[in-house]
């Protein structure tokens, strides 16, 4: 067990203390360089979360411009960034210059891995705000998220506006938005939803890059669940997404929720129209047979099904099946797809069913132009 963490209640005195801040923690967590190893991140992402911090997790193989747009975008209170391959002295650097020209050089970036001590003193100077060996508690590095947290205000007017709507985005969620701030509902809002492990995620990062391809100002808002014990969330759809190819031209914002409660979405929507984009896809978390709250909010929905998600008796039962506008059988590869699509057709009533493989790009085309050109 890690240190700090051998007391069962410590996380649950942490969760505490977690109410009393301005906001929950956001953290980012990302892992330059060529580093494959992903263990440890992940464990650290699991022990954050159960002490009540919200942990944006964007994988392996980052490049320091892909970790700031994720910052900004994601509005986070800190960057925990590591890397094992003694690049701490080029990657950490460029992290902090991409940070400055995303607008957001203000957010705190701390640094874990391999580092000499006769390194330290050039990154505390570069502007690191702290440094994780590989002797540092869990509680230090728990603690080094929490003291970050400020309380949300308007960016300066210089900050640009990616970084402004990120800031407006969680203003609304924490239903601190600004009387009178400008709102008005992008041309197309999309909802994906469907059964957990469907592949919602990589769906959308199909269209995503789709988007790109045809240069379509998209956003993407992606819920994942917040622990009703806790208050922490591990927010990891943003991995799925390629951000060294699209970089810039795909606004992305993971947000945690309990249940289904959308109280700021529209807001958030609005928040994305007014701020130029056109397109906007929301991907609920992994939804059961009851939650189709997503409706109410959205021009066209998709429910995603794949192979082997139940019979014909669970494919009538009532709930979110309705809602679809189209369906999607994801996973088309895998046996049990003929069949998926059989059940499927008895319960459609007319809709479209797609067939496509997420992971391939396969049949990506045609859902996206079903959901965000048709009129």
């Amino acid at each position: 067990m890690p240190r700090g963490l051998t007391d069962p209640t410590t996380a649950i005195e942490k969760r505490d203390r977690c109410s009393d801040l301005a906001h929950r923690p956001r953290v980012l967590l990302g892992k330059m360089g060529l580093d494959g190893h992903d263990r440890g991140v992940k464990l650290i992402a699991r022990i954050m979360r159960d002490s009540g911090i919200h942990v944006i997790y964007s994988g392996l193989w980052q490049t320091p411009r892909g970790l700031a747009i994720g910052a900004r975008d994601e509005d986070v209170d800190c960057v925990a960034a590591s890397m094992m391959s003694n690049s701490h002295l080029v990657l950490v650097p460029k992290l902090l210059d991409e940070l400055r020209i995303m607008g957001r050089g203000d957010i705190p970036i701390n640094v874990g891995g391999i580092i000499p001590q006769e390194d330290v003193p050039t990154l505390l100077a570069k502007g690191v705000a702290r440094i994780y060996h590989t002797g540092t508690s869990m509680d230090q590095i728990v603690d080094s998220v929490r003291e970050c947290v400020r309380e949300y205000s308007p960016l300066p007017q210089d900050a640009n506006s990616t970084a402004k709507l990120a800031r407006l985005m969680s203003m609304a969620n924490a239903g601190k938005l600004p009387a009178h701030t400008p709102l008005k509902r992008p041309r197309r809002v999309v909802g994906i939803t469907g059964a957990p492990g469907a592949g919602k995620s990589t769906l959308v990062a199909a269209m995503a890059a789709e988007a790109v391809r045809r240069k379509h100002r998209i956003a993407v808002i992606a819920f994942d669940p917040m622990s009703p014990i806790t208050g922490g969330a591990l927010l990891g759809d943003r991995l799925r997404v390629d951000f060294n190819a699209v970089d810039e031209n795909v606004f992305y914002r993971s947000l945690a929720i309990v249940g289904e409660d959308y109280r700021s979405l529209d807001q958030l929507v609005g928040l994305v129209g007014a701020a130029g984009y056109e397109m906007l896809i929301i991907e609920t978390v992994g939804a059961g047979q009851n939650d189709v709250a997503i409706r109410h909010h959205v021009d066209r929905t998709a429910v995603v099904t794949v192979p082997g998600m139940g019979d014909s008796v669970q494919m009538d039962k009532a709930g979110i099946l309705e809602i679809a506008d189209l369906f999607v059988a994801n996973k088309a590869d895998h046996a049990g797809e003929a069949q998926l699509v059989r059940e499927l057709l008895d319960v459609a009533a007319g809709r479209k069913i797609y067939e496509t493989v997420a992971t391939q790009g396969k049949g990506i085309i045609e859902l996206y132009e079903a959901l965000l050109e048709q009129a």
